[in-house]
Formats: structure tokens, sequence, C-alpha cells
């Protein structure tokens, strides 16, 4: 069976599926492989810390050998905080491309780090485009480094990465990427990209569990970061020299988590690796956005800017919805939705990453359909108000 056919077995156990953005849901065999202790100095975890490794540095594809991969312990969050702190030197300057929580995020880690920033605020939804940045760039040669967020799960919007990376390094600055929400389902090829360092984590679109993040960076910028870090911990050089040296993590490393993301690397190899990934998750979005649109739902976001990580949509108008009470009815229906995080409209959020297929997200339209009918709402449609902010996006 080609992994474009292969179908997701429901999850055992009575485990409802997560339509969040990470953590989510994984397979039977990821949660297995957590059934046996490691000893963090053994040789035998130390060629699991190896095979990770090698696996995720060849996930970029063309031009991965100029890069290394360096494991860090913690969330998602540890990972940029630790990439911020090591590649942007202290007489550095961060341009930050925000338009949602996550690039709000490294506004407030670079805030706390005290390292200079500036920001290119496009508010919940709006896409930073490449001609902003090469203007901003131009007007301010103070600034050594561009941050930008590859997937907003905040809106579920894809950031034009490209255009971004382009304006970049045509203006000879550096760019660091959070793919914390993209990476292994979407492209980020350094012969077609220019970047200096990225970083994800374990519960994304690998589809292992939370316990810890990586940043993959150019060999020439780890070399370059050396006494850059604010942090013992956080210090990508030190965690890179050391596994160099003797193959082991500085501290604890999260064992368990690192055993159930080797056999997430493996499966995600067999399914195609970020092509086959990146498909299938695709297809999760088609279906879903094509059901709930047919339910008389609304999308936060025109069909071009729609991740196949994460979707928006906007809450129904009709009185007799309330969100809590949709959630409630979806949970026991089987599916753990998101809620939203828009300032101006009330919006909740289906994730189409982790395990699962598009034969799940017909369940999950007719979950939907099902509650809107036990809650009495005659119409999804959203408010005027919502449908004025989208208008905004298309202007």
């Amino acid at each position: 069976m080609t992994s474009q056919h292969r179908r997701i077995e429901a999850p055992r156990l009575g485990e409802p599926y997560l339509l969040t953005p990470g953590p989510l849901t994984t397979s039977y065999e990821v949660k297995e492989a957590m059934l046996r202790d490691w000893g963090s100095w053994d040789d035998d975890f130390r060629a699991m810390t190896r095979e990770l490794r090698t696996r995720l540095q060849a996930l970029l594809g063309p031009g991965a050998e100029a890069f290394d991969c360096i494991p860090i312990q913690g969330s998602g969050t540890y990972a940029v905080e630790a990439m911020l702190g090591s590649f942007l030197p202290c007489d550095g300057k961060a341009l930050v491309l925000a338009n949602g929580a996550y690039g709000q995020r490294a506004v407030k880690t670079l805030a706390c780090l005290g390292r200079d920033h500036t920001v290119l605020d496009k508010g919940d939804y709006l896409p930073p485009r490449g001609t902003e940045v090469a203007r901003l760039l131009a007007e301010d040669p103070a600034i050594t480094h561009v941050v930008a967020i590859h997937c907003e799960t905040s809106s579920g919007i894809l950031n034009p990465i490209d255009e971004i990376a382009e304006a970049t390094h045509a203006a000879g600055r550096k760019l660091l990427i959070d793919s914390m929400s993209a990476f292994g389902a979407i492209e980020l090829r350094p012969s077609d990209i220019r970047y200096e360092a990225m970083v994800s984590s374990a519960n994304k679109c690998i589809e292992g569990v939370p316990g810890f993040g990586f940043v993959i960076a150019r060999t020439s910028e780890l070399e370059a970061a050396q006494g850059n870090s604010h942090s013992l911990a956080l210090d990508v050089f030190d965690q890179w020299e050391c596994m160099e040296r003797t193959g082991q993590w500085r501290f604890t490393p999260p064992t368990h988590a690192v055993a159930a993301f080797l056999q997430a690397l493996r499966a995600h190899e067999a399914e195609g690796g970020v092509a086959g990934r990146g498909a299938r998750y695709t297809r999760n979005r088609d279906v879903v956005v094509d059901g709930m649109r047919a339910l008389g739902f609304e999308t936060l976001l025109d069909d071009r800017w729609l991740s196949p990580i994460i979707v928006t949509f906007f809450c129904p108008d009709d009185p007799r919805f309330d969100f809590n009470r949709f959630y409630e009815l979806m949970k026991n229906r089987g599916f753990i939705i998101y809620p939203g995080k828009l300032t101006v409209v009330d919006s909740f959020r289906i994730g189409c990453i982790g395990q699962m297929d598009e034969h799940v997200m017909r369940q999950v339209v007719e979950a939907a359909k099902e509650t809107l009918d036990d809650m009495g709402v005659a119409s999804a449609a959203p408010p005027a108000a919502a449908l004025k902010e989208r208008a905004k996006l298309a202007a």
C-alpha cells in the first residue's frame, strides 16, 4: 500500500483525537516505544541521539551538509530562546516579523534577553511581505538578523518565508526561522531558502511526544556562537560541542521522548518524508475546510494563505452558539478542538496534523454538524464584523 492510500487507524485506548497544533495524536507504535527505560550515558542511548540528529539534518534536503542538529531539552519555546540567545550576539539587533502570538513571544524573549530589536507588527493575521522586510532593512543598517515565524498557528497562516529569506539575504542580513509547527511537513530546503538557523520540536509534524525541541543551524553559525548565550542550559554552542565531543547531552535528556521520536522519524520516512507528510496534512485541511464551509462556517483566511497545519474558523453569529458548549460536545464525540486567539472576533481552530487522515476529517465535519444540531444552531454564518476583518486580508 502506498503512503498516499494509507489509512490512519483510530487512536487506541479510547483516546479522543487532538485537533491541535501539538501536542497531537500519536501512533500506538510511538507510545509503545516509551515502555522501555534508557540509561542516558549508555552507548545505546548515545547511538539513538546520533540517529536522531542525523535523521533531522537529512530532512533539510539539498544543502543539509552545511548544517548540524542540536536537540534542546524542554518545550519548543526553550529551543526558540536558545536559538535567539545563541545566534544573536549581544551587540546585534533583530527585526522580528510578528503576526500573531508566536511572533510576539519572540519579541518578549528578546526583551527578557536584553537584545536590541524592532518589530514589524502585522496584527493578528496579515502576512509580513518581502518588500516590507527589504524596506525596513534598508532604513536600519543596525539590524543584523531577521526573525520569522514559518507557520503562525494563532491564525493558521503560512507566512511567505521564501520572499522573506530572499529580502533578508539580498540585504546581507541573517535569517532565524521559528518553524515549530511547519518543519517536517513543509519543505525548508537550504538550496532554495537561505537561512542560518531554524527550530522545531518533537511534538509537531514529526508526530512525537513533548519533551525536547531542536535547533538546526549552519556549522559556521554554531562555531561563531561561542560565548553569545545568556544561559547555561540554553547555550546551543555548549550543547553542540558536548554532543560532538562525547555523544551525550549535557544534562539529563528526555530519554523516553527521544525513543518515541525515533519511532516517529522512521514512520515519517516510511510515509514519504516531508512531501508525504505534507500531502496527508494538505488533504486533511482540504476535507475539513470544504466540509465546514458546506455547513456554513467561514475561514479567517483566504485559500491563498491557508496552511496545512491548522485552520481558523469564525464562530457563528447565531445566539444559540456557545463555544464552550460546542467544545464539550465535540469532545464527547471524540474530537478536541482549539480555542481561537483573534482579538476582534470570536473564533476557533481545527488542527490538521497528527495521526489523522481525510477519513477522520470527514468524521470531524459530521461531528460538527451533529453538534450544531444539538445546540439548535440554525446557521453557522459568522457576524458581519468577521467578514469585515477577512476583507482586510484581500485588500
